[in-house]
C-alpha cells in the first residue's frame, strides 16, 4: 500500500464506529508517515468487508502550528481522542530538533477532516525524562552526548533559544517510538533510546502534565542494547510491545557507532502487564524495522518500515 509516497510509523486501531461506517470499513487503523509536519502525516489503513485493503492519506488542520512540527512517531487513543507524539529526537548524526518535540491530538470522530490541537514545549519532556532515568540509564557515550546534547545546547544558546537550559551535561537524547494509555489514564512512552545501563528497553509512565510517575525497565527481553519499536494498549489492560534495534542501519547513526553490538538486533513481540515480566508472543526475525503493533480478529498485526510503501504483516497473509 502507498500513502503520500513515504513509510509508516505506528499502528492504532480505529475505535469510533461512526468513522468506520463512513469509511465503509470492516476494520481500520491509524498510522503516521515519517516525513513532513504532523498535519501532512496522518493516514488510515482500511480493510473493507470484502477483504481489500486501502491506504488513505488524511489532510489535517494544524492552525497556527502549520509547518512547525516534524517526525510524528507514536499514536495512542484515550476517551475519544487520538494522540500523536513527535520523536523528540533528531537526525541520526545529531543534533536534536526542536520541531520534533511536540504532542498533538484530535477527535477521532472528525477523522476524515481532523483539527489538531498541538502543544509545543521544546525539550520540557526531555528534561523530565532525563531527571527520572538518571539512576537506571547510566552515562551516555561521549560521542552521543557531544553530537546530540552539547551540539544542540550550543546551537540553541547562539540563537538565544530559551529552551537551551533544558539540556544539561550528562543528558541522554530521548527518542519516543511508542505510546499507549493505561486504564488509569496515565500515558506510557516507549523509548527507542535511551535504554538502561544493562541495555534493557524503557517504558516511562507520565501523567496529564507529562510529569514522570514511574520508569519501567523491560527485563528478560534479550541482550541489548534494545529499544522499544512499537507499543499498544490491549482491551484487557495489558500491553503489546515490540523491541528491537536502537537505530536504523547504514544511515550514519551515532548511536550505532557508539554501540556496534546493537547492529544485528532484530524485532521481538512481547506482552506484559506493568510490574510483571514480559512474555514472548512472536520472534519477528529477520525483521529489523517493525514500526507498529495492533490486533485484528484476535491476532497480532504489524506495520513495517519499507522504502516508499506501507507493509502490513498479519493473519490476513
Amino acid at each position: 500500500m502507498r500513502a503520500a509516497g513515504n513509510e509508516a510509523s505506528d499502528l492504532l486501531k480505529v475505535h469510533d464506529p461512526t468513522l468506520l461506517e463512513q469509511l465503509g470499513a470492516r476494520a481500520a487503523f491509524w498510522t503516521v508517515l515519517d516525513e513532513g509536519p504532523v498535519e501532512d502525516c496522518l493516514a488510515l489503513l482500511i480493510q473493507f468487508h470484502d477483504g481489500r485493503w486501502e491506504a488513505r492519506h488524511v489532510q489535517a488542520d494544524a492552525g497556527g502550528h502549520t509547518g512547525r512540527t516534524e517526525d510524528a512517531e507514536a499514536l495512542a487513543y484515550h476517551e475519544g481522542f487520538v494522540y500523536v507524539l513527535g520523536s523528540h529526537f533528531g537526525k541520526k548524526k545529531g543534533p536534536l530538533r526542536a520541531r520534533r518535540a511536540f504532542a498533538a491530538r484530535f477527535r477521532e470522530a472528525e477523522g476524515l477532516t481532523p483539527k489538531l490541537e498541538i502543544s509545543k514545549r521544546p525539550f520540557a519532556l526531555h528534561r523530565k525524562v532525563n531527571d527520572a532515568i538518571v539512576r537506571v540509564a547510566g552515562t551516555p557515550a561521549e560521542q552521543v552526548h557531544a553530537r546530540f546534547i552539547a551540539a544542540t545546547r550550543q546551537k540553541a544558546m547562539e540563537k538565544g533559544r530559551p529552551w537551551a537550559e533544558q539540556l544539561v551535561p550528562g543528558d541522554h537524547p530521548i527518542n519516543i517510538e511508542g505510546a499507549a494509555f493505561t486504564r488509569e489514564g496515565t500515558l506510557l512512552l516507549g523509548l527507542r533510546w535511551p535504554v538502561t545501563a544493562a541495555g534493557e528497553p524503557l517504558l516511562v509512565e507520565v501523567d496529564r502534565k507529562l510529569d514522570v510517575l514511574q520508569v519501567h525497565p523491560l527485563t528478560g527481553v534479550g541482550s541489548g542494547p534494545l529499544g522499544v519499536r512499537a507499543l499498544s494498549a490491549r482491551d484487557d489492560g495489558s500491553f503489546d510491545v515490540v523491541v528491537g534495534s536502537i537505530d536504523a542501519l547504514d544511515k550514519g547513526s551515532v548511536l550505532l557507532d557508539a554501540h556496534p553490538e546493537a547492529r544485528d538486533a532484530t524485532c521481538r513481540h512481547y506482552r506484559l502487564r506493568l510490574g510483571e515480566k514480559p512474555s514472548l508472543i512472536r520472534d519477528l526475525a529477520p525483521l529489523h524495522h517493525v514500526e507498529g503493533v495492533s490486533e485484528l480478529d484476535g491476532q497480532p498485526i504489524y506495520v513495517t518500515d519499507e522504502q516508499h510503501r506501507i507493509c502490513l504483516t498479519g493473519p490476513f497473509q
